[in-house]
């Protein structure tokens, strides 16, 4: 599945990397992918920048998803409860993969560059309207996929990833009409153990007006 990668964008910028660099849109090979054990990959080529990297609109991208229609994100945490939903810049390779409407993402903010051990990570943050993707339930309080999570460490969906890293967190909360993910090299830059924490905690980015 794939995925390009969020509190607020200065403090990310100061958090991860300097010298840093801003554009108003994102170049198209910017992205992160991201995809189920069972999944085909979503259609996207992957770059990774050295700093960090803020645009205002995702780079053709994809999460993972409820495999059932109208399914809260905790009861899709099951083996074949998910699937990968790509964008549609980002066409299926499969038919059994969904696509988001150009209208799921409200606010998005792309990044890429280095965590606090000198690690490479990108990430996608900020808002969505859950109501765009009949998977969802719109009061859901949300939950979290991961690469390195669960009791045995081996991710939820279990053996998913994100193409190029070696880990990756992404939390979907619909009743907050938000939603992030980040993809990572240091397990420490994808934390597994703050899934109730939510976005903000998790993947510290821009969410105003999610709510």
């Amino acid at each position: 599945m794939l995925v390009a990668l969020a509190v607020l964008a200065a403090s990310a910028l100061t958090t991860y990397a300097s010298p840093s660099s801003r554009a108003a849109t994102p170049d198209n090979n910017n992205f992160v992918s991201v995809k189920s054990k069972t999944d085909f990959w979503c259609a996207i080529r992957v770059l990774y920048s050295p700093v960090l990297v803020l645009t205002q609109v995702p780079s053709p991208n994809s999460m993972i998803m409820p495999k059932d229609a109208h399914t809260n994100i905790g009861d899709s945490e099951r083996p074949g409860g998910t699937t990968t939903y790509c964008s549609p810049a980002a066409h299926n390779s499969s038919t059994a993969q969904g696509t988001f409407s150009d209208a799921f993402w409200t606010r998005v903010e792309y990044e890429s560059g280095v965590g606090r051990g000198g690690q490479k990570f990108a990430q996608l943050t900020g808002c969505i309207n859950p109501r765009t993707v009949d998977r969802l339930n719109p009061g859901d309080e949300g939950g979290q996929y991961d690469s390195s999570g669960g009791q045995r460490g081996t991710g939820n969906p279990v053996g998913s990833t994100c193409v190029g890293f070696k880990h990756y967190v992404e939390i979907v909360e619909p009743g907050g009409n938000r939603a992030c993910i980040r993809c990572c090299n240091d397990a420490a830059d994808c934390p597994t153990n703050k899934d109730t924490q939510g976005c903000p905690v998790v993947i510290p980015g821009n969410y105003a007006g999610c709510d």
